[in-house]
């Protein structure tokens, strides 16, 4: 471990940083009025107690009132956030790691119609896609008060205790001036690249005045936008050895890409299925072009490529952001040599897609992300009673519950009916490029077999059999079957299940009604689009994968676009009829009483599921408890009462509604790692 290029040291200028690992900087808008309380600390401390080098917080603070937040972003313009990032900084460094954070003006990277309501504003009168707004062209009075505002916001963060800051120019505004596709003023700050760069170099000079010439100062940019008319990989570089000829720069975080829609960000923040670390053999040549500290992050999910980065000489410091959402833990794991119960980034990008659709960064299946005022990230054995437990149901419910039993300490025994686990994330995992998925089954399999947990396959548990293990504790996680008997004539159709398990043959010509809009319907019909299916999505959303976030959103977009796939959203499927050999689907909407009929070879429902719940029932009588969770000490974290006599049983996961794999696996942990 000791030659483990990732866990050599890194020194920029004064700083000695303990490790290569790093988290760029990122927002899980924890943030409470724009300040970094209690959640948000934890989150970072979190990872200073897992052995990270370096944190990056934010993403970004907002240094203007006029940058309002558009992720949940911590209000760098605001004194009051001096105290609160003090604590933050004083506990993430006495667990050894350094602190930094990402201050921004967002340009026109966000709405109008949020926080103050001020005009949003940009180098031109050019609008963004994802944030639809359109802003007004800065003047020359908002380029100095914003340049101020960043002195400020700096000044506040050396006040803070950070280890230094990071200006973001990727999609903000300082290289929203750098780009000919967002910049077309006439004056002094548009056409040479001289001028583009002016406001970006009166930034720093600014930011150096106030903060002086020790505290550390880097960029986060964009070296390539990677479309015609945008800023090349010529300008780019040339805009990093004017930043780096300053004097003023101590690292560059380098980016290639952009992010002003949802396709362009997916190539920014690759998902599952992409290749590993698309972007750092670029980001290595920058590094060589420029001799100056360069990091980087983008789909280095794994220590493999993460060590390689390092190892090459691409980075000095590499960045895991996703990774450490899934795993806070990396660099302590690697240095104990157990780097085989890393819990994998498996790219499900739940955690960004949530955070764009206005809600908290969380993992797809580390639900301690994020809750650690209340759920440990590391599983302790009990101090009391050790229990005798059967789990039912070997899905992501089931699984978490017997890996966190076992790793408490308790004797834990599991049945399947199936011939392997993973439940409907072996499903899920059916479409090629969500493989990954499997990630999720495989990492807690070896956990609770390594904490001495069975499980027996091929075994449809019955009563007696549960019966017949003498439990203390039974946990029903058997999940759902899908419920597609919801209008006239659902007899005719086949469910997305059908279709991912390959039960179901493709038909030529098949619809898609999609009433759950998250991903088992559009799996799907990726699945019968890829098998030469002509298909149409049909969905009462207003809304094309309402329950899908942006990222998720563009990598099926791109395959139904490329395969023809026809979107039909705002309607109702009301029923379906034979037809000869053909089915007659019979569409309406809610908004008129007219109807139209499509004539397909297959129809297919996917309505979410429904309880399989037979064996829940038939134990519960016998049960001490009768199946009752006391809500109220699951959600402080208290136990469950555990009977002395008899067994005491709970069901967790699809077993009880139709959710998905985080709240199965949140059902699991809250109730298990207690016990």
């Amino acid at each position: 471990m000791a030659d483990d290029p990732l866990l050599q040291p890194f020194r920029l200028r004064h700083l000695t940083i303990r490790n290569r690992l790093m988290t760029t900087a990122h927002e899980p808008a924890y943030a409470e009025d724009g300040l970094p309380k209690e959640r948000y600390r934890l989150y970072h401390v979190e990872r200073a107690k897992g052995g990270i080098g370096l944190t990056m917080t934010a993403g970004s603070a907002v240094v203007s009132r006029d940058s309002p937040p558009a992720f949940g972003n911590l209000h760098a313009f605001d004194d009051a956030i001096v105290p609160w990032l003090r604590q933050l900084t004083d506990e993430v460094r006495g667990h050894g790691a350094a602190v930094m954070i990402q201050l921004t003006h967002l340009g026109r990277r966000t709405g109008w119609n949020r926080a103050d309501w001020l005009p949003v504003i940009a180098p031109s009168a050019v609008r963004e896609p994802a944030h639809r707004s359109f802003p007004k062209a800065a003047e020359d009075w908002d380029l100095e008060r914003i340049k101020g505002d960043y002195a400020d916001a700096a000044e506040r963060m050396v006040a803070a205790g950070m280890d230094g800051i990071e200006l973001e120019a990727y999609g903000h505004l300082l290289d929203q001036f750098w780009s000919p596709r967002t910049n077309r003023r006439d004056d002094e700050h548009g056409g040479s690249l001289d001028n583009r760069l002016r406001f970006t170099l009166d930034v720093l000079d600014a930011v150096r005045t106030r903060v002086g010439a020790a505290f550390i100062v880097g960029l986060r940019l964009v070296v390539d936008e990677q479309v015609e008319g945008g800023l090349g990989r010529a300008e780019g570089l040339a805009i990093a050895e004017r930043l780096v000829a300053t004097g003023q720069v101590d690292f560059l975080n380098v980016i290639r890409g952009r992010i002003d829609t949802d396709a362009a960000l997916a190539r920014v923040i690759p998902l599952q299925g992409t290749p590993a670390a698309p972007h750092l053999d670029f980001a290595g040549e920058v590094k060589a072009a420029l001799g100056i500290p360069v990091l980087h992050a983008a789909r280095i999910n794994d220590v493999a490529t993460a060590r390689h980065a390092v190892a090459s000489g691409k980075l000095d410091l590499v960045g895991m952001t996703r990774a450490h959402l899934a795993e806070p833990h990396i660099a302590a794991k690697i240095k104990a040599g157990v780097e085989h119960r890393i819990r994998p980034c498996v790219g499900a990008t739940y955690c960004l897609d949530r955070l764009y659709e206005g809600q908290e960064a969380l993992c797809i299946h580390n639900p301690a992300t994020g809750r650690e005022a209340t759920l440990p990230h590391v599983v302790r054995p009990t101090t009391g009673r050790r229990l005798k437990a059967v789990v039912v149901g070997a899905g992501p419910a089931g699984l978490e519950a017997a890996r966190v039993l076992a790793e408490r300490g308790h004797q834990v025994v599991g049945f399947e009916a199936a011939d392997a686990a993973g439940g409907q994330i072996r499903l899920a995992a059916r479409v090629a490029r969500r493989r990954e998925l499997l990630g999720i089954v495989d990492w807690r399999l070896e956990r609770a077999a390594e904490a001495g947990c069975v499980w027996h396959f091929n075994r449809l548990a019955e009563a007696a059999d549960v019966l017949a293990e003498a439990p203390d504790l039974v946990v029903i996680a058997t999940g759902g079957l899908p419920n597609t008997d919801i209008l006239p004539g659902a007899g005719h159709a086949v469910s997305s299940w059908d279709v991912l398990a390959g039960d179901a043959a493709p038909g030529g010509s098949v619809l898609v009604y999609d009433d759950n809009a998250a991903h088992p319907g559009l799996a799907a019909a990726e699945l019968l689009a890829g098998a030469g299916a002509e298909v149409e999505i049909v969905t009462p959303e207003r809304f094309f994968a309402a329950d899908v976030g942006g990222l998720n959103h563009a990598a099926y977009a791109e395959v139904f676009a490329a395969q023809g796939v026809r979107l039909t959203i705002s309607t109702r499927l009301l029923g379906i009829q034979r037809a000869g050999n053909r089915l007659r689907a019979t569409l309406g909407s809610d908004y008129a009483e007219r109807t139209e009929t499509r004539l397909v070879d297959q129809v297919v429902i996917e309505h979410g599921t429904l309880p399989l719940d037979e064996l829940y029932f038939e134990l519960k009588p016998m049960s001490a408890n009768k199946g009752e969770v006391d809500h109220g000490r699951l959600i402080a974290m208290r136990p469950q009462p555990v009977a002395e006599t008899g067994f005491t049983l709970f069901r967790i996961g699809d077993a009880v509604a139709s959710r998905n794999i985080h709240a199965a696996i949140l059902d699991a942990l809250r109730l298990c790692v207690v016990l």
